[in-house]
């Protein structure tokens, strides 16, 4: 009776205090990504305990009513007060915010140092996600990079094709090659996407096909980069697609509509669960274009997947098609630019110049852990090109065929005295078989008034181009995050080239070949890490450039161009990087010396008896660059709640200064009669291409509502865009802004609307600009301010 009673009474004082058990489920999510983060901690109670998410993201305990909230955070997050509702039998659902402010939690692609962290990094590398890329349209990732990572420019020679890096100084190529332009494809750096190389087994980079609409990382490598990465004298640039959501099956349809008809419609289908993850993106862009005869027109389709076999094994695969189609109207000159007279150029125009691309690429990487010290990871990839272009100089049919590997092996191993060393060692192989056929353009008998037609070849070329790049780089790791990075990678190139266009009265060879190899890319560097926080390092290295097929074969004479010697780049880097301030500021500060030897250059042939321009240009090694530079990055967690209207206030800057001189650096040019050419030395003059000083500062606000906001305002010098310094632009500054509001409605449904203004101030400058190729320099911007907005929704199963 007595135990009875006693039963009774517990129930009843139970009861009244409210104890009654519940038990709390929650996942935790990048709110970005969409993706669990596994190492989220979730507290409660008065005593705040723990609870540690699993490799899903979940969480578990069980409490009683009287605990309203719960606070989950993470390293490299901010974290978020949670009220619990204890009328919903779901599942919490908890989507932090990266806080933009830990390197320890931003891993890069490749390095033999076991933590993968860019504050574990020697080098001056700069990662940049969607919050970023999606600042403005997303379409054209040049803005993103120009805002956002120092030292580094990105432009395209029209709406949406022609696109090229310049890094710290080394841009498109060869400088000046009137009759030879490199202003048509990017050389000197290497570029990735999912780990499938863009850039050719010549070193050619050609991006039109490049949905960039579909990009959600960007990592981007400074300097010149052999060890890892083969003949990339200039950096590596790392694409990344948009990952799905881990534990969801979505569809999606994204539109965007702007100024001078643009339009993007994207749909894609999504799904993740821990053994498979598959993207489909479809999309279609669309553009009238800012100047005349600048219409674009693309279609893309990509899938990327990942299935883990099991807990050692998972296979990688991506596939990407495009049909691209893009009006040239031609670059302006200097005069018609400064009239904001954007008619084009007339050579260009007659000729229907354009850039037309069906494309392909594929690969597939198997990536083993035979154990937490032993993994392997091959990539077997390939790619088609069917590419005809024309321009003021003629017509080109181009169908590069490319393939190859790329395999590594990391390795680890535990020392004594608390020292651990960690290498990755592996190759990577292309081959590319090309035809190249080109043709003079003639008036339409049928159509004088219209465009002109292709006209009788003038060149046929069959090339074959082959690059093995073999590389190792160890880490020694000592106590006290002191670390020592060695390596070297071995490189070589073989070009064959066969002109198909015989003429037998010239008596010239058909046949070339040569191969470059020897190649040897060494890298030493030092890092040291105090606290966690922030680190210094010190390094060196090495990196080259081959020549391309184009540059042997002068199409005007039938002539061979030999004795052509790679570019060599060397560079001295002294950086530090961290988080201050209770985690609040993220910095980079990098300070480099970077000298570039046997520059090629063009060498002009004046027209014989004639007071006209060039008769036709080859390429000769022309000297020395010696580039000296400082590159700041600051982003600052100024603000954030979780409870309050605003949630989080983000601003940021970058800066770079750039000291680039010639050295022992000459070309030539026609002489003042246009009958003689003349060689001119450059040495001690700024490099033409290049502004002295670059910023930009901005800010991102985000509320709990869902509305956000960004602005960035950026600055640029005034550059030389001749050797000689007497042509320059004009320095310029621009505006952008973007609002929009994003919000979850119910379970299934993801809303994200937005309205953006780019160059409010209605600024005059160029999106591209050529350098030593007067009279012709400018591609301009919309000189207007440029509307554009659109809306995102999504369906979760």
């Amino acid at each position: 009776m007595k135990k009875f009673l006693f039963i009774i009474a517990l129930t009843f004082l139970t009861g009244a205090t409210g104890f009654t058990q519940t038990v709390i489920m929650g996942i935790v999510s990048d709110a970005k990504t969409k993706q669990p983060i596994r190492n989220a901690v979730v507290l409660y109670g008065e005593k705040q305990i723990p609870i540690a998410c699993d490799d899903n993201g979940g969480f578990t305990f069980t409490t009683n009513e009287s605990i309203k909230t719960i606070l989950v955070k993470c390293l490299g997050y901010t974290s978020q007060t949670v009220v619990i509702d204890y009328n919903s039998s779901k599942a919490i659902r908890v989507n932090l915010e990266s806080s933009n402010t830990d390197l320890n939690t931003v891993e890069i692609t490749e390095t033999s140092a076991q933590n993968k962290s860019i504050l574990y990094q020697p080098a001056a590398i700069t990662k940049i996600t969607t919050t970023e890329i999606k600042r403005g349209t997303g379409l054209y990732l040049d803005d993103a990079i120009n805002a956002n990572i120092p030292g580094v420019t990105m432009q395209r020679r029209a709406v949406s094709s022609g696109q090229q890096f310049n890094i710290r100084g080394y841009g498109n190529g060869v400088r000046g090659t009137n009759g030879l332009n490199s202003n048509f494809d990017g050389q000197g750096y290497k570029v990735y996407i999912n780990g499938i190389p863009i850039t050719d087994a010549e070193g050619i980079t050609l991006m039109d096909d490049i949905d960039f609409g579909s990009i959600g990382n960007v990592e981007v490598l400074k300097g010149p980069s052999g060890t890892l990465y083969g003949l990339a004298v200039a950096g590596v640039i790392n694409l990344k697609t948009i990952q799905p959501e881990k534990g969801k099956t979505s569809i999606g349809q994204d539109v965007l509509i702007g100024d001078y008809g643009t339009q993007r419609f994207t749909t894609h289908f999504q799904t993740a669960s821990d053994k498979v993850s598959l993207i489909v993106n479809y999309g279609r862009q669309l553009s009238d274009g800012y100047m005349l005869h600048t219409a674009s027109h693309k279609d893309f389709v990509s899938m990327s997947g990942q299935y883990n076999v099991d807990d050692k094994q998972s296979i990688n695969t991506f596939f990407g098609f495009s049909n691209s189609y893009d009006q040239r109207g031609g670059e302006l000159t200097i005069a018609q630019y400064e009239k904001l007279d954007y008619s084009g150029n007339p050579d260009y125009i007659k000729r229907n110049a354009h850039s037309e691309i069906i494309s392909f690429r594929a690969g597939v990487s198997d990536v083993y852990k035979f154990s937490k010290n032993v993994s392997t990871t091959t990539t077997v990839f390939g790619s088609g090109v069917s590419n005809n272009a024309s321009s003021a100089g003629g017509w080109t049919d181009k169908n590069p065929i490319n393939y190859g590997l790329r395999s590594t092996l990391d390795l680890g191993f535990d020392l004594k005295n608390g020292l651990r060393l960690s290498g990755i060692t592996g190759v990577e192989t292309q081959k590319q078989n090309a035809q190249i056929i080109g043709y003079n353009m003639v008036v339409n008998p049928q159509d004088t008034t219209g465009y002109w037609i292709v006209g009788a070849a003038r060149s046929n070329q069959q090339t074959v181009t082959s690059t093995t790049s073999l590389f190792t780089e160890w880490t020694l790791a000592f106590p006290k995050d002191l670390s020592v990075t060695a390596g070297v990678g071995y490189s070589n190139m073989n070009i064959s080239l066969q002109d198909r266009f015989y003429v037998a009265a010239n008596r010239n060879p058909t046949y070339f070949a040569t191969t470059y190899d020897g190649l040897i890319s060494p890298h030493l560097a030092i890092n040291k890490v105090f606290n966690q926080q922030f680190s210094v390092y010190a390094s060196y290295s090495r990196g080259y450039k081959a020549p391309v097929s184009s540059y042997f074969f002068i199409p005007t004479t039938g002539q061979l161009n030999t004795g052509l010697k790679p570019e060599i780049g060397d560079q001295f880097e002294i950086g530090t990087k961290g988080v201050l301030f209770n985690d609040k500021l993220v910095y980079q500060i990098a300070l480099f010396s970077a000298k570039f030897t046997d520059k090629m250059t063009a060498i002009a042939v004046p027209l014989n008896g004639s007071t006209t321009t060039t008769a036709y240009s080859y390429i000769a090694n022309g000297g020395n660059q010696n580039d000296k530079g400082v590159e700041i990055l600051v982003k600052y967690n100024a603000y954030q709640s979780a409870t309050r209207f605003l949630k989080t206030v983000s601003p940021f800057f970058n800066f770079a200064y750039s000291d680039f001189k010639y050295d022992g650096y000459s070309f030539q040019t026609l002489s003042g009669d246009k009958k003689s050419a003349v060689s001119i030395d450059y040495t001690g003059k700024a490099v033409a291409g290049v502004s002295p000083g670059v910023s930009n500062f901005g800010i991102d606000i985000a509320t709990n509502p869902g509305i956000y906001f960004n602005a960035i305002y950026s600055y640029k010098d005034a550059m030389p865009i001749t050797s000689d310094g007497l042509n320059k632009t004009l320095a310029y500054s621009l505006l952008n802004s973007k609002l929009g509001f994003r919000k979850n409605i119910g379970q299934h449904f993801d809303l994200d609307v937005y309205a953006g203004v780019n160059n409010i101030t209605g600024t005059h400058y160029a999106y591209m600009v050529f350098v030593n190729q007067l009279p012709d320099a400018y591609l301009p911007a919309p000189n207007k301010a440029n509307y554009f907005g659109g809306a995102n929704l999504k369906y979760s199963f």
